[in-house]
């Protein structure tokens, strides 16, 4: 005898935000990262570096700005009476897992007011605080850190393309211009 496979009521499934990462998927998710940007991190040039007719690697205007030789800050820095930095600044955040060679660069910004831009609303705050809690619930450790290259141009559009030519070399999976490529499972905007 055959049975009705419509005779129960339906079941609905609702999908839940409480469903936890694994700490395999997280550190799947980190290690596709760190594929990319270690090699930058260890100054060896990329393969899909741009080359010039006679086959030698096109200058790079970011690869002068090296993450590693800013002082990294505790995120609650904005909280701080007085602020290290003033003034235009790249801004970098950076995670540093301990399972892997080198940093995570998660996030490139910039700023014609480092000493202000953090104290508000920001993006980047949220989706370090589920990263974070990501890390947090699978059990694993963060060491985030912020960093600021107050060498930069004081003009907006000059400063703003000194950024997105540091986004389209490191691709840092925070910014909205590389979401997509990550498939950043920290926020609902994948």
């Amino acid at each position: 005898m055959q049975r009705d496979l419509f005779a129960a009521a339906p079941r609905t499934v609702t999908p839940t935000a409480d469903l936890p990462l694994l700490p395999e998927q997280l550190k799947h998710w980190q290690l596709l990262l760190h594929a990319h940007q270690a090699p930058l991190f260890r100054g060896e040039t990329t393969p899909d570096s741009q080359t010039d007719l006679f086959h030698t690697t096109a200058t790079d205007t970011t690869a002068a700005i090296d993450p590693l030789a800013f002082t990294p800050l505790p995120m609650s820095f904005w909280r701080w009476p007085d602020c290290p930095h003033q003034g235009a600044a790249i801004y970098l955040v950076m995670d540093r897992p301990d399972h892997l060679e080198q940093p995570l660069l998660l996030y490139v910004g910039e700023t014609l007011s480092a000493n202000r831009r953090w104290k508000g609303d920001h993006d980047c705050k949220d989706y370090l605080s589920a990263y974070g809690e990501a890390l947090q619930q699978a059990g694993m450790s963060h060491q985030l850190s912020i960093r600021f290259c107050t060498d930069v141009p004081k003009a907006t559009k000059a400063r703003r393309s000194l950024e997105q030519q540091l986004i389209q070399r490191w691709l840092p999976p925070f910014n909205k211009e590389t979401r997509r490529r990550w498939a950043t499972p920290f926020t609902t905007d994948r």
